[in-house]
């Protein structure tokens, strides 16, 4: 169970949020409703990650791949479960999730594929990236989508340690929506 209680969204002190989530959404998800415990957070998180996923021009299935690798090396379960549909339906293939906890070893990636890992690892395991690794995607990407990339790894590394540390999980019983 979560570290705190998942916010009821009929509360009034956090409709508007709510309606901004479910605009975006459709739904709220078990992390919204912990997230709306503090309603100008869940709206700005909303606008933030509505611009990583769906204003970017880096492809969905290199920006997926990117989050399943952060979920397996943060251990972030909830992550995964909510990403791994998403990957399959931006092309990943099910070998190509299989091997992303152990990408290295694995020969269904393809280059550009093979350096988003390597930055995203170097990324979320050390935080500074090494010139040859960033090399290896500034020349395979434009500027604008290394930009991209970055900031959805940092900030999908954000969501694994909002997860991780509230203890969401996707299997936590919800009041009605």
């Amino acid at each position: 169970m979560a570290r705190i209680p998942y916010a009821d969204p009929a509360l009034p002190e956090h409709a508007a949020a709510a309606a901004h989530i479910r605009a975006s959404r459709k739904g709220i998800s078990h992390l919204h409703r912990a997230l709306l415990n503090a309603p100008p957070i869940a709206a700005g998180w909303i606008d933030f990650y509505d611009a990583v996923r769906y204003k970017s021009d880096l492809p969905g299935k290199l920006r997926e791949l990117v989050i399943l690798r952060i979920a397996a090396i943060n251990g972030a379960p909830y992550e995964w479960d909510a990403h791994a549909p998403i990957g399959l339906r931006e092309g990943m293939t099910q070998a190509q999730l299989d091997a992303v906890p152990e990408w290295e070893s694995a020969s269904v990636f393809d280059a550009t594929e093979r350096a988003a890992l390597a930055y995203c690892d170097a990324m979320t395991r050390h935080i500074h990236v090494p010139d040859d690794v960033a090399a290896g995607v500034a020349a395979l990407l434009s500027p604008r989508q290394v930009v991209e990339l970055t900031v959805t790894i940092a900030g999908y590394n954000c969501v694994s340690r909002v997860l991780e540390a509230l203890l969401i999980r996707g299997d936590d019983p919800l009041p009605p929506d």
